[in-house]
Order: structure tokens, then C-alpha cells, then sequence
């Protein structure tokens, strides 16, 4: 058995810590794990993604296009960026929220209309308001590990340690509003 897991958003919605997070609860109970990342622009608010493999033996940590079990968007535009990496029968999980990238804040090219519809339209979807979630437990930088929460219940992985894992990735400070958000996003 082996799952692999494509996180995508863009920099500063932490993609890279919440594939930490599961890598390392991953890694605790057990499994064999791989990870990537591909962070270039991330900083000026350009693509972020990285890849988790996990199972009995991996040998890489790299996603071919068509080969994802699970896509985790944090952004509507990249899973659409990004939605050839998975598998005739993978799931989109995605964040209904849209981050303008430069070329649409001047308005040189409006941000596309319709990429939830086209996703449900084309693969299994679970659409996660992470936005608004984030918002009412007082901060949006939590939005990714509801969005954790979320692919955690797809998996049917609820036995995976991830608050523990959120200890040793998190600042101590904001240790219960993930715990929080993490359940949340698990009751989705």
C-alpha cells in the first residue's frame, strides 16, 4: 500500500507546514516517508507545492502527473494549476478561496470564473470553506490545517497523531487555536 498526497497553494497560506505535520505523523506511526517541495516565487506570493508518498517502501518522493490519490489546494486557481496530477479516481480537496496573483491585481487578466464547477464536474471534489473557518476562530493562517483536517477525514486517517506532530512544528503560542482548527476540519 502506498498513497500519494500533492499539497498546492501559494506562499504564505502554509503549505509546506502542513505537509510537515503529516509527514512527521506519517513517520511516527510507522510508514515509510517521502517528501518534497517546490517553493521559487513562494515568498512574493508565487506557487507553492509539495508532494508526500507514503506506504510500506517508497523509493521517491516525486508525483508523476495522473499518479495523486489526493490533491490539496489551498487556493482555487492552483488546484486547477495542478489538477493533472491526479488520478482518474483522486480527490480535490480545495479551499474556497481565491488569492489574485500579480497579473490580476493589474488587471491584465481576470481571475477565472467557474473552477469549482469545472472540478466538480471533472473529479471527485470536496470544496472546504477554510477561508471563513479561519476567520471565525480569530486567525487565517490556520487555514491549512483545517485544510489538513479535512484530507486527514478523506483518508480515513483519524488515528494519525497530527496534534502531536502540530506540537513540534508550532510556536507553543499557537498550539490550541491548531488543535482547534485541525478538529474542525476533521468534522467536515
Amino acid at each position: 500500500m502506498s498513497k500519494s498526497i500533492k499539497l498546492v497553494g501559494v506562499g504564505g497560506q502554509g503549505t509546506i507546514l502542513a505537509t510537515k505535520i503529516l509527514s512527521t505523523a506519517l513517520i511516527h506511526e510507522g510508514y515509510d516517508v517521502k517528501m518534497s517541495e517546490i517553493h521559487g516565487m513562494s515568498q512574493r506570493g508565487g506557487s507553492v507545492s509539495s508532494e508526500i508518498r507514503f506506504g510500506d517502501k517508497v523509493h521517491s518522493p516525486v508525483i508523476e502527473k495522473g499518479h495523486a490519490d489526493v490533491l490539496v489546494a489551498f487556493e482555487q486557481m492552483e488546484a486547477a494549476r495542478y489538477l493533472d496530477y491526479i488520478k482518474k479516481d483522486g480527490v480535490v480537496i480545495v479551499n474556497d478561496y481565491q488569492v489574485n496573483s500579480m497579473v490580476t491585481l493589474t488587471g491584465k487578466v481576470p481571475y477565472p470564473q467557474g473552477i469549482l464547477s469545472y472540478l466538480k464536474d471533472h473529479v471527485q471534489t470536496v470544496i472546504v470553506d477554510a477561508h471563513t473557518m479561519a476567520g471565525k476562530l480569530g486567525n487565517a493562517k490556520v487555514m491549512n490545517i483545517i485544510m489538513l483536517g479535512a484530507l486527514i477525514k478523506q483518508l480515513g486517517f483519524e488515528h494519525l497523531d497530527i496534534e502531536g506532530a502540530i506540537l513540534e512544528h508550532v510556536k507553543p503560542k499557537y498550539h490550541e487555536l491548531n488543535k482547534i482548527a485541525f478538529q474542525q476540519g476533521l468534522q467536515l
